[in-house]
Formats: C-alpha cells, sequence, structure tokens
C-alpha cells in the first residue's frame, strides 16, 4: 500500500504536462500503479485540493496554474463550447486532429485547471477534447445562449488580471485555435526575404479585439510564446 502523498505527487505531475511513463520513473514506480491512480481511478476535482474552484473559495483569488488558465481560456475563446445543462456542465474544445501535440496540451491545461477526468472524442477532421464538471461555468463566465460572435464577449476583472500576467499564454491558446504561423515571402531588388507571419481570424469583433497584433516587433514575442503548430 503506497502513502497518499505518493499518489498525490503522480497525480500532480501528470498534470503538470508529465506522461504516465515519466511520472512512474521520477517516482520510482510501476507504470501499472501510476495509471490506475491518474487514468483509471483520478482523484475527483473538489474543493481544498490542487484541482479546485478557486472561483468557489473565498480565500483563494487565483488558480493553481494561471499560465495553464491563461491558456485554456485562449482555447475556449476560439475553438471551446460550454454545454449548461440540468445535469452536469460539459467544456468542449475542439482540436485539429493533424496537430495531436496540440490535444497533448488542451488536455494537460483542462487537468492543471480543474478536470478530475478529460475525454477525446474523434469527430469529423477533430478531436474534441471534453471535461465535465459543476465549476467550469465559474471559470468561464463567458459562455451563454448562442454563438460566440452574436454576443459581448468581455473578461471579468479578474481574468484580466490573469491574462495580463500571463499574455503569451493567452496568445498560445488564441493561435492554437484559430491562428497560424506561415511564411511571408517578399522580394525586394531581385532578393527573396522569408519572415515568420502569424494570422488570426474569428468571427467576433470582441476576440480579434484581444488578439490585436500588427507591428513586425511583436513576431518574435509570438514565436517566444506560440510557436509552429505541432
Amino acid at each position: 500500500m503506497h502513502p497518499p502523498e505518493l499518489r498525490s505527487q503522480a497525480r500532480a505531475l501528470r498534470a503538470r504536462g508529465h506522461t504516465i511513463h515519466s511520472a512512474a520513473r521520477t517516482l520510482s514506480l510501476p507504470y501499472a500503479t501510476v495509471w490506475h491512480w491518474c487514468v483509471d481511478r483520478p482523484e475527483r476535482a473538489r474543493l481544498g485540493t490542487e484541482l479546485r474552484c478557486f472561483r468557489c473559495l473565498p480565500d483563494v483569488e487565483n488558480p493553481t496554474d494561471p499560465a495553464a488558465y491563461s491558456y485554456l481560456l485562449g482555447l475556449y475563446l476560439g475553438d471551446g463550447h460550454l454545454a449548461v445543462s440540468p445535469k452536469v456542465p460539459v467544456l468542449r474544445i475542439a482540436c485539429t486532429a493533424i496537430y495531436p501535440n496540440l490535444t497533448d496540451a488542451c488536455e494537460v491545461a483542462m487537468l492543471a485547471v480543474l478536470a478530475a477526468r478529460v475525454q477525446r472524442i474523434p469527430k469529423q477532421g477533430c478531436i474534441s477534447v471534453e471535461s465535465s464538471g459543476v465549476h467550469w461555468p465559474c471559470l468561464l463566465p463567458q459562455h451563454g445562449p448562442g454563438k460566440k460572435h452574436e454576443r459581448p464577449i468581455i473578461l471579468a476583472d479578474w481574468q484580466r488580471v490573469i491574462v495580463t500576467e500571463h499574455p503569451g499564454d493567452f496568445l498560445r491558446g488564441l493561435f492554437h485555435s484559430d491562428g497560424c504561423r506561415c511564411a511571408n515571402r517578399v522580394t525586394v531588388r531581385g532578393k527573396e526575404y522569408v519572415y515568420p507571419r502569424y494570422m488570426f481570424s474569428n468571427r467576433s469583433v470582441d476576440i480579434m479585439a484581444l488578439c490585436q497584433w500588427s507591428r513586425r516587433e511583436a513576431v518574435a514575442a509570438l514565436d517566444r510564446h506560440v510557436g509552429p503548430k505541432s
């Protein structure tokens, strides 16, 4: 029988992006044991743990992993949907199937922010990364009936603080959902120059306003935080 502290360490490593193999190797545990703790019987999201809804605790102002939250918020505003029903709300984020690393990053962010379990459901041309949780509406107040571009999308004050402190992670989420990085080729006096170029498109004017990068110097910052999709 392993101590509860070791089980918590394994789950914390998994939430931070470690694979089952990596977590097992780090803690000198059998693969099957770590898989059982993190996949077969993951810890339920509840108040008082690192997988908690910080909005429902009066003495906790920020998520345990604000960078992961900022990234997940960008993904949600781009290709996410929060289905709120009389049953448990379900957060769904559509990830393009040709970029498996993006799907992994989305799952890791969900686990780090709130999720106890994440499902990957194959759809036509994409993978729907989904998590059920009663507190997703607390963390994503931009949800609502209808399409995002048909209603105002305004960040809450506490969200603006997080995004201001972690703008690169937020942009990374936006570009991983509705953006792309390409090579911009320009010929001047017979000489060809190649520059990295980022493009972002969203039908919501409010979401576009959150992602306004027009100067060439901004590309270097985007390369540090976003990089090519993979």
